[in-house]
């Protein structure tokens, strides 16, 4: 299955294809303010590498949010454009599901893994994930949260992923695991979808594609 991944919810710029063979290959960049500048230069990189037209695709994934608005605008402009006409399916994926499923990939132990987005102010956008029986699993909605408050629900050993982690006190990440912007990747879009956890991800109609953006009065 060919697919297509695009990851522009934070500072992060990451395009990732999946070959035929199944292979994974990325052009990732985390320097603030480029998405508008690599996205489609990425796109292109890998379809020269690669040989592949859109048209190939078996279907295009992109981080559907929270995040970052500008970013995620920029992401779904790009699959408007690329997916016109063509037929090639677009699925959106919870970004935070994609950064627990990352989680999973580098770390055999991880369990009770909070992913968060730094949301400016005092906030962060948070999910709690739960691996069991390879399965991913929440019980919680995407939230905009208070960091105290964020702090305070956290228990040895649990799991952070994400940005923002600068923001949190030191004494309560020492108790924890935590994995930065660096662990952030459209790859692990393609692998939450390859493991069919449809509970994160829907078909979506590219032209009417939106977005999960959060307003400010959600971050208040």
């Amino acid at each position: 299955m060919m697919l297509l991944a695009l990851e522009t919810a934070t500072n992060v710029c990451s395009v990732a294809f999946c070959d035929e063979n199944g292979t994974i290959y990325e052009q990732r960049t985390d320097k603030r303010g480029t998405h508008s500048e690599q996205l489609f230069l990425f796109i292109e990189q890998l379809q020269e590498e690669h040989g592949f037209q859109v048209e190939d695709l078996d279907a295009v994934l992109v981080s559907e949010g929270p995040g970052s608005y500008t970013g995620l605008r920029i992401s779904a402009s790009a699959v408007k454009g690329l997916l016109f006409q063509t037929g090639v399916p677009l699925v959106g994926i919870n970004t935070l599901a994609s950064f627990a499923m990352g989680v999973n990939q580098r770390y055999s132990e991880a369990n009770h893994i909070h992913s968060i987005i730094d949301a400016r102010r005092v906030h962060v956008y948070h999910q709690k994930f739960v691996f069991d029986d390879d399965q991913l699993t929440t019980d919680d909605e995407v939230e905009v949260i208070p960091i105290k408050a964020f702090e305070k629900m956290l228990r040895k050993g649990d799991i952070i992923i994400g940005t923002g982690l600068g923001r949190i006190d030191q004494q309560v990440l020492d108790k924890t695991e935590t994995f930065g912007i660096e662990s952030i990747t459209a790859k692990s879009l393609i692998s939450l979808y390859q493991a069919g956890f449809s509970d994160f991800y829907q078909e979506e109609d590219p032209e009417m594609f939106e977005p999960k953006y959060y307003t400010s009065n959600q971050v208040s």
